[in-house]
Formats: C-alpha cells, sequence, structure tokens
C-alpha cells in the first residue's frame, strides 16, 4: 500500500501563497517601530504674569558677568532687575508697548524702542527677549523643537530659532513643575539661570 502524501496545492496557489507572504515580511520590515519607553508631551501651563527670583550668569565668550536677577512679567509690561552678588541694583530694565529705558547704578538712563535693543546691554547676551517668557518656564511654543523629555514628559532639550535651551532641573517631580536651573546657549553665548523661588500674578 503506497504512503500517502501530503496534500499541496496547486504549483500556481503555491507561487500566490509564497509571493503574499513575501509581500507581507516586506511590509513588517518598512513599518517604523515604536520606540520603546516613549513618554507622551506634558501639560505645560503658561503663566501670563509672574515673578522669578533667582542667580544668572551670562557670557558671549569673552566677557562675562554673574548676580541676582529679579523678574517682573507681565502681559504688557516687563521690570528686569539684575543686582550684584551683595544685592546692590546694577540696572534695571522696564519695557511695555511704548519702549524699553535702561536705568544704570550710577543714575544714566537709555530709552530704546524695544528691550531687544537694550537687553544686550544688560546681560552682555543678544537673546530675544519675546521668548525668555516662554523659555524659563519650560513652554516652548509650537515653532520649537523639543528633542529630549525627561521621564515626567517635560522638555530637557529644546531649538529654539538656533538657541538650545537644556533644562537642567525642574522645581519638583510633578508633570508641570516650573525650572529650576536652565542653560540659554547659542555658539559662544551663554546664558545660566538658577531659579530660587516662582510668584504667579494675576
Amino acid at each position: 500500500m503506497r504512503r500517502s502524501e501530503p496534500l499541496r496545492p496547486p504549483a500556481p496557489r503555491r507561487r500566490t501563497l509564497l509571493a503574499g507572504a513575501l509581500v507581507t515580511v516586506a511590509l513588517a520590515a518598512c513599518a517604523p517601530l515604536a520606540p520603546r519607553g516613549t513618554v507622551g508631551a506634558a501639560p505645560r501651563p503658561l503663566m501670563n504674569a509672574f515673578v522669578l527670583e533667582g542667580r544668572l550668569s551670562a557670557t558671549d565668550g569673552r566677557q562675562a558677568a554673574s548676580g541676582r536677577v529679579e523678574w517682573e512679567h507681565a502681559a504688557q509690561a516687563d521690570r528686569l532687575t539684575l543686582l550684584s552678588p551683595l544685592g546692590q541694583v546694577v540696572a534695571r530694565l522696564d519695557s511695555d508697548p511704548d519702549g524699553a529705558r535702561l536705568l544704570s547704578a550710577d543714575g544714566t538712563q537709555r530709552d530704546a524702542a524695544s528691550a531687544d535693543a537694550l537687553l544686550p546691554e544688560v546681560l552682555g547676551v543678544d537673546v530675544p527677549s519675546a521668548r525668555l517668557p516662554r523659555w524659563v518656564q519650560g513652554a516652548p511654543d509650537g515653532g520649537a523643537e523639543v528633542r529630549e523629555r525627561d521621564a515626567a514628559g517635560r522638555p530637557l532639550l529644546v531649538i529654539d530659532h538656533g538657541w538650545r535651551i537644556d533644562y537642567l532641573a525642574y522645581a519638583d517631580d510633578r508633570p508641570d513643575a516650573l525650572p529650576a536651573r536652565l542653560d540659554i546657549s547659542r555658539g559662544d553665548a551663554r546664558i545660566r539661570l538658577l531659579i530660587d523661588s516662582w510668584t504667579a500674578l494675576p
């Protein structure tokens, strides 16, 4: 008695099944792999008005300065006060829709159309003042590129208009916690900010 052989589909059908299997394998190989441990973006509420107090150091690669900083920010006005390590006022920069005014420790005042024209005299770095409120809060806008996030979904590294913002520490472990330490840099220009306290304003 002849041993039975396993049933095989006709040759054309075998070729069709083989081709289908190859297509499936090829599509699977092309499909993007989901990264393991991907963390979604944490909600980052933006304060329209706040008071920030901390310590700041800035350099343009040739000169450096450091001291304490007090920044009162509102929707239509800003007051940035720089103080020496001993607490003496070094400079105060006020800005609003009408322009900007820089008052130095010796009593001299300079006026300009915007804070951007005077901020380099205060910090020694030509940083865009309009983007600073979002940067210091860890809440970059849609035009910025968030390249790294921490385990809570908060920004760790942001690239915005050629500037690099590194978030080195947050105030606590909550997803919406505000930054406590950050570096802002582009080329040789660098601003390091250690934030001691945040106060939300109405």
